[in-house]
């Protein structure tokens, strides 16, 4: 499946990013409605028995009795905490019922997580992939439990301004790390279709876009749409990518500036790195009312690093001589995630946008061509 795709069954599935707007909770509040956990949901129960005969025999020292509580949040697939007297462990599945093609691939995530963690990436260990539904209906993996801190807003409250930058670095480094991992050589070669990856991403989402007639036409992605691929740069790289790298991805130790996992590999596949990094160093030019960003904060009082010194430090972690394309990655990555907006603003129309926020991210869409196309103007300016 491409990359495209697999953004496409997410958001269809009723995952996505997080939108907040000026009448929505606040970062606390947001915090609080996703972090911990409660009494498993109504439709997404299973045989517990099931599973903790399934875990005393997959599962390494594990022993019972066993809890089973559920996440707050909403990802996806669902997730749960597997309490034992001894530890705790997470299970995450697909979700029951009829599922779109390609989404919820739980084979997918287990596989990268056990190979990046082999590689001494942070992510949570992986201690068995069931594919067989008869054990609690669905497939599901069991993964550790990563206790840590798990910021939902780019500000980061909660730290010391004097720390702040520490918190930054830990993020860069962290990418760097996964881009400077050969896909081969851990295994993950065949992970995605390596090369072409700004054509083949801007062919299917130019697609999308022009053939949703109902959500209409937007002058600025009309521009995008004409002139992205003409503008591809030069050269090709192929690496692991996360597809949606952001601080709310992490687990951070509880005291300490450091990754100690990073979560939500749904979309990840074989890419271009400086797309992944651009994705997630677009939090400088996001309004904080779409999606975790830094758009208008006051960096300098923050103590946060400024996005040029951002950029600086990812090419010297991972040994490049500057980006001078970065503003052309910048474009490429708000017009797929307007295009993914403009995509929910034709289902809301239709009435089929399930997912509660949908109308909030259909009003986004233009606010985003807007921003996509700055990121070209100063691409074609720096030409």
């Amino acid at each position: 499946m491409e990359p495209g795709q697999e953004d496409q069954a997410r958001l269809e599935s009723g995952a996505g990013l997080s939108v907040t707007s000026p009448a929505s909770p606040g970062s606390a509040d947001l915090a609080a409605a996703n972090s911990g956990t409660t009494a498993v949901r109504a439709g997404y129960a299973f045989d517990e028995a099931a599973l903790a005969e399934w875990l005393a025999a997959a599962v390494p020292d594990y022993a019972g009795p066993l809890r089973v509580e559920q996440f707050r949040g909403g990802q996806s697939n669902p997730t749960y905490k597997l309490i034992t007297p001894g530890r705790a462990y997470v299970l995450r599945r697909k979700p029951p019922g009829e599922l779109l093609p390609g989404a919820h691939a739980m084979d997918r995530e287990a596989r990268v997580l056990t190979a990046l963690g082999g590689a001494g990436f942070p992510v949570a260990r992986v201690h068995g992939y069931c594919e067989d539904p008869a054990v609690i209906g669905t497939s599901f993996y069991v993964m550790d439990m990563v206790e840590g801190r798990v910021f939902w807003d780019a500000t980061f409250p909660g730290v010391a301004r004097a720390d702040r930058a520490a918190y930054f670095t830990a993020m860069n480094t962290t990418m760097a790390a996964l881009h400077g991992l050969d896909p081969a050589a851990i295994g993950l070669g065949d992970y995605g279709k390596p090369g072409n990856y700004f054509a083949r991403q801007i062919g299917r989402w130019s697609k999308q876009y022009l053939g949703d007639d109902l959500a209409g036409r937007n002058a600025d992605m009309d521009a995008l749409v004409e002139w992205l691929p003409e503008a591809i740069p030069p050269g090709d790289e192929t690496r692991v990518v996360h597809g949606d790298f952001r601080c709310d991805n992490m687990i951070f130790h509880p005291t300490e500036p450091r990754v100690l996992a990073v979560l939500d590999w749904e979309l990840s596949t074989l890419g271009h790195p400086l797309a992944d990094f651009a994705y997630h160093a677009m939090m400088y030019r996001m309004p904080p009312d779409i999606v975790p960003g830094l758009g208008g904060a006051d960096l300098a009082a923050l103590g946060i690093p400024d996005e040029s010194a951002y950029v600086a430090a990812y090419c010297a972690s991972t040994g490049r001589d500057g980006m001078p394309d970065y503003p052309y990655y910048l474009a490429f990555n708000l017009f797929r995630l307007a295009a993914i907006f403009h995509g929910i603003k034709g289902r809301v129309l239709r009435g089929t946008a399930a997912n509660a926020q949908a109308r909030e991210r259909a009003e986004a869409f233009p606010r985003l061509a807007r921003l996509a196309r700055e990121a070209m103007a100063e691409c074609r300016g720096a030409g």
